[in-house]
């Protein structure tokens, strides 16, 4: 019989920390096993405990401070040990702060394995009570909270943590929320997504059945999604859906990203460029950190360009007239004569992707 495993994630320890002790309480047997990275010393830490108090600790050397790197060294293997022991019923596994928890789901779906002994059976993110709207919405840095995972690490709170959201099957709260918190949070989680406060609705059967369908999760969180959403879920909320067959014109766009993703927003998609016409190329940003980048092939799907963007109080005027003078208007050239378009750094080389 495979162990369900619980996998939670966050930005905020301290919720994060909370979480755990209610999840250890709700799940039937369960041992929780704790990772945090110190990225100055290198050192990734592991902390396994269940109810009778901590069973082991260990520090392990990292040769690149990074998630990838202990996902891949300690994480794994530990989860699967733990599994294999056979004293457990369920796992809680505490993620690095920071670390999404999409990267692990996968090795752990995929890896056939491992899905010999293990199973996600439910993904929580974790969310502080005391600035919500700030941590996804805000434009400050993991680095400048101390919750980065490598040295390089510049990655936005609120694009980490609406990320997080998104993937999540349940969002939980350390503490009660005003409206407007919950219902951006609402907004942007998948529709059929728990959010308590609180910890109070964490149910234990709930958590180890099969909450966690990868397939429902991937549709939800692909950049290159076609579904037609659901309505804002809670009040002072706004959504903006904005929508092309056409692409975006190279010059503009690099000229002028900061109209869409510059903001107090959340805004994520997918758009296509006439320079690249067979590649996604994945829009996502938050709190005025944005991130672009090649998501893969078209396929058989013919290109389109869409970016939804959500965000509390009164939407920004500007937001659709600037989406459509971004896009590529009938009679412009659509072949850049020197090879390149201005996103080789971001893209790579037309060559290599077209």
């Amino acid at each position: 019989m495979r162990v369900p495993v619980v996998l939670l994630g966050g930005v905020d320890p301290e919720a994060m920390a909370a979480t755990m002790v209610g999840l250890q309480f709700d799940l039937p047997g369960a041992v929780a096993c704790r990772h945090s990275i110190d990225v100055e010393r290198g050192v990734l830490t592991r902390t396994v405990s269940d109810l009778s108090g901590v069973v082991e600790t260990h520090e392990t050397l990292l040769e690149h401070a990074c998630v990838s790197c202990a996902i891949r060294e300690d994480i794994v293997p530990t989860l699967e040990r733990l599994a294999r022991d056979g004293r457990w019923q369920s796992i809680v596994a505490h993620l690095p702060v920071g670390a999404e928890a999409a990267h692990l789901c996968a090795a752990l779906t995929w890896d056939t394995r491992l899905a010999r002994f293990l199973r996600v059976s439910a993904v929580v993110t974790a969310v502080g009570a005391r600035h919500p709207v700030r941590d996804l919405l805000g434009d400050d840095l993991l680095a400048e909270r101390g919750h980065h995972c490598a040295p390089d690490d510049r990655r936005g709170v609120g694009e980490v943590l609406s990320a997080m959201v998104e993937y999540a099957d349940v969002v939980a709260f350390d503490d009660a929320v005003d409206p407007v918190a919950r219902g951006l949070v609402a907004t942007l989680a998948r529709p059929d997504a728990t959010v308590v406060e609180g910890g109070h609705g964490l149910g234990g059967d709930v958590l180890v059945g099969r909450l966690h369908q990868h397939a429902r999760t991937d549709a939800w969180t692909d950049p290159a999604r076609t579904d037609v959403l659901p309505d804002v879920r809670g009040e002072g909320v706004w959504r903006v859906d904005l929508q092309s067959l056409r692409p975006f014109q190279p010059d503009r766009l690099l000229d002028s990203l900061e109209q869409l993703g510059g903001g107090s927003h959340r805004s994520r998609g997918c758009f296509w460029l006439p320079s690249r016409p067979g590649r996604v190329l994945e829009w996502d940003g938050a709190g005025g950190q944005l991130s672009i980048g090649d998501h893969g092939s078209w396929g058989t799907r013919g290109p389109f360009t869409r970016i939804v963007l959500t965000g509390v109080g009164v939407a920004p005027t500007h937001l659709r007239s600037a989406f459509d003078g971004l896009l590529l208007t009938s009679g412009e050239p659509v072949t850049w004569p020197a090879g390149e378009d201005g996103f080789e750094p971001w893209l790579g080389p037309i060559r290599e992707v077209a």
